[in-house]
């Protein structure tokens, strides 16, 4: 199938600017990926800010002298660099400089100083139908299975050149018949208390990405909503031990009324049942330290911790002293909100490193131990650590992190699946 570009995109991509040049992208990506045509998107999320290496910079500068600018909202997923500076990170020259000057670029792209991988979190909530093009792989599963948006897994370049086109090519989850559930992920066979608990996302949420891979399935077994910050969880999970851009949970997530209704009256092509043998396996799999005696750090917010989560960690400290620090990770509008009510003195006083604009595991910024631990309640940080922080991870609730970093060993309650 060729692809057809209209006369306005045709003269866009023939010029010689930057505009030009991300009109070029998007359209070389369409006709690779076998899309007909391209479609206009609604807003973007941009991951590409993340520094990497000098050529994502010199690609964010070269757009810039272009002249190019974003042509829908475009928010920013995390950067190497902590501007508010709540954090150490560290990152040295010339690394550092280069990191500065593509977060500078992106700046005067026109592309939202938000600096977040959770945007959802922090306004950027396009309507439910609308098409978009989100990089960051929480965040696209979350524009998609909870607000209903639509858009792909977006890579690091083609995400700014979407926003400068203002478009996308017209494939994959842009596309209605491409949305349906293929299987159903069944979770009625677990306990209420289980599936009421924080714990039980990020677990399942891994489970669910190493059973579906990148298919599209529905759970069936949740009786009621569990709430925003257990669906971020979940699908975070999913997305990084597999490769899930879009989930849906019956009864729950805007475009399953039923699973009836997304299986668009078929039969699916698997069920999955899931046991509690299945989940405890699961959970076990989250934690790669050879021993469950010691951590050194405890570390929180992949996606990035929400108001809500933070009122949690400050309930569960409840005045105690750390004596193993909890790195927080958010966004900045979570942390001005913290400031504005002088929480935040409060949770640094009491041990708590407060991340923002970037986090653990994709900048330097824990200490550097040959065989250190991390603790998390992140199914996220559970797969990425390891190999991004050299640390082993021990996974627990948040309520077993903070815990834990008060008396400064780990410690887990069990809740049965």
């Amino acid at each position: 199938m060729s692809l057809a570009l209209s006369a306005q995109e045709k003269a866009v991509a023939s010029g010689h600017d930057g505009a030009a040049m991300a009109m070029r992208i998007v359209a070389e990506s369409a006709r690779l990926l076998g899309a007909p045509r391209l479609i206009p998107i609604a807003s973007a999320h941009i991951d590409g800010a993340l520094y990497h290496g000098d050529s994502g910079t010199l690609f964010a500068e070269r757009l810039v002298d272009g002249g190019a600018e974003v042509a829908v909202r475009s928010t920013l997923n995390v950067g190497a660099l902590d501007l508010m500076g709540c954090s150490r990170v560290r990152l040295e020259e010339p690394a550092r400089g280069m990191a500065r000057r593509m977060m500078e670029a992106y700046r005067k792209l026109g592309c939202e100083q938000s600096w977040t991988c959770a945007p959802y979190q922090a306004g950027h909530r396009p309507a439910q139908g609308s098409d978009v093009a989100w990089g960051e792989s929480n965040a696209v599963v979350f524009c998609n299975s909870v607000l209903g948006a639509r858009t792909n897994r977006y890579g690091d370049f083609l995400d700014i050149a979407c926003a400068i086109s203002g478009r996308a090519p017209d494939y994959g989850l842009h596309r209605a018949e491409n949305r349906r559930a293929r299987l159903v992920f069944d979770v009625s066979c677990l306990s209420a208390s289980f599936l009421g608990s924080e714990i039980a996302w990020p677990v399942l949420g891994s489970l669910y990405g190493r059973e579906v891979g990148n298919a599209v399935g529905v759970v069936t077994g949740i009786s009621s909503h569990p709430g925003e910050d257990a669906l971020k969880a979940f699908g975070a999970a999913a997305a990084s031990s597999g490769a899930v851009g879009l989930f849906h949970i019956a009864g729950v997530t805007p475009e399953a009324p039923d699973a009836e209704t997304v299986l668009a009256g078929g039969r699916p092509e698997t069920v999955i049942r899931v046991t509690p043998e299945m989940v405890a396996k699961a959970r076990a799999g989250l934690s790669t330290a050879a021993t469950q005696n010691a951590i050194d750090a405890v570390a929180i917010g992949s996606p990035h911790l929400s108001s809500a989560e933070f009122e949690a960690l400050e309930q569960l400290i409840s005045g105690r002293r750390l004596r193993v620090p909890i790195y927080a990770c958010t966004g900045r509008h979570v942390l001005t909100t913290l400031e504005q009510s002088g929480r935040r003195k409060t949770l640094e006083a009491s041990g708590v490193v407060i991340v923002a604009d970037t986090c653990v595991v994709v900048t330097p910024i824990l200490p550097e131990l040959g065989n250190g631990v991390l603790m998390t309640n992140s199914g996220k940080f559970a797969q990425y650590a390891p190999g991004n922080t050299g640390y082993a991870v021990l996974y627990g609730s948040l309520a077993d992190c903070v815990e834990s970093a008060v008396i400064g060993k780990p410690r887990f309650t069990d809740i049965a699946a």
